[in-house]
């Protein structure tokens, strides 16, 4: 479905970005747009792969003409441009707004506007009964996915969400800071070991995109199966991979953090079908017809078990052993490739 056509990805120079560009570069797409703020990613990128098949654009998501300019031509979007760190959004929640929930309106607005294919916009396990202003915007974010969607057709240009849990090694998260921690014979310092968290890589994360790509209808949400560990347990496998006996010290919690993380709530369970590797969560599909929903209301959920990271199949030390050591960045640790500064 992408041969010679033209991908456009929002937030192009992150992680995420990254690994769609090692992904779908051997495949026979015609071109990929990068479009973000930061020129001197885009150069290091520029130089990292030197494909005449990448272009980049600067710009930002917050201004509507920037991102539908880049938009021209496109037929395929993946918008991953957000603000992700919980401590900054806490801070600064309104910025979350402006990128997380108004940028990616103008992404959908832009994409309509310009007659794209389809769009898969990058969500997180947080936006699930959000308690901080980083998954509270990215909620936000979804619902502004969905009720666009509405109003257009499969003939249109096609908006879904995919949820992530924790994209190991991506950049902002814990495992290239206990690698430099370990590395370095500091301390590692984690924040509650019995806090549990979802464990995806990131060519996992490609591959749901693809899904999402390929399979999406107006308005779905694609959540994979991911397994979840503690965080004691990552800590102490990436101990047994470097065969390193760093002390640990427990910090206590961060701004805005969770014991465990929901990928999937009760409420979207009742209407979400399993898709083998995946759950599709089809969208509300009731109108604002209130009155007829007193005499009829859908699915109960009073059954139904919210799949979180404390419920999810657990990994002991051995298992989170296993998936770290076919990370691309542990093994580049291994080879003496990095240390984990240019994550």
């Amino acid at each position: 479905m992408f041969k010679d056509k033209i991908l456009l990805i929002t937030g192009g120079t992150g992680s995420f970005g990254n690994a769609v560009l090692d992904r779908f570069l051997t495949t026979e797409v015609g071109q990929i747009r990068i479009f973000s703020r930061d020129e001197k990613k885009q150069d290091d990128m520029r130089h990292k792969y030197g494909s005449s098949r990448l272009k980049f654009h600067i710009g930002d998501v917050r201004d509507f003409d920037s991102i539908n300019t880049a938009m021209r031509g496109v037929d395929y979007v993946f918008n991953a441009a957000a603000l992700k760190q919980v401590p900054s959004c806490e801070f600064y929640p309104m910025e979350a707004v402006k990128t997380n929930v108004l940028g990616t309106e103008n992404t959908l607005k832009a994409a309509v506007q310009q007659g794209v294919k389809r769009v898969v916009v990058l969500s997180t396990d947080k936006a699930v009964y959000p308690i901080n202003a980083m998954g509270m915007s990215k909620a936000l974010m979804e619902k502004v996915t969905v009720a666009m969607s509405r109003n257009l057709s499969e003939k249109d240009t096609v908006m879904c969400n995919t949820r992530y849990g924790n994209v190991m090694a991506s950049r902002g998260s814990v495992i290239p800071l206990f690698v430099r921690q370990i590395r370095s014979g500091e301390v590692i310092t984690i924040t509650d070991p019995e806090m549990t968290r979802f464990m995806m890589s990131l060519p996992d994360s490609v591959e749901l995109v693809l899904f999402a790509f390929k399979h999406g209808r107006q308005g779905d949400t694609f959540v994979q199966k991911a397994p979840a560990a503690t965080i004691l347990t990552l800590a102490e496998a990436l101990k047994k991979i470097f065969n390193s006996n760093n002390k640990i010290r427990v910090l206590g919690t961060r701004h805005g953090e969770k014991k465990h993380e929901c990928l999937v709530s009760r409420e979207e369970i009742a209407r979400a079908e399993d898709v083998g590797d995946y759950y599709r969560i089809r969208p509300d599909s009731r109108d604002l017809n209130y009155k007829k929903y007193f005499v009829k209301g859908e699915k109960y959920i009073s059954a139904a078990v919210d799949y979180t990271s404390e419920n999810a199949r657990r990994l002991d030390v051995n298992g989170m052993v296993e998936l770290l050591a076919n990370l691309d960045f542990i093994q580049r640790v291994l080879a003496g490739g990095t240390n984990g500064e240019d994550i």
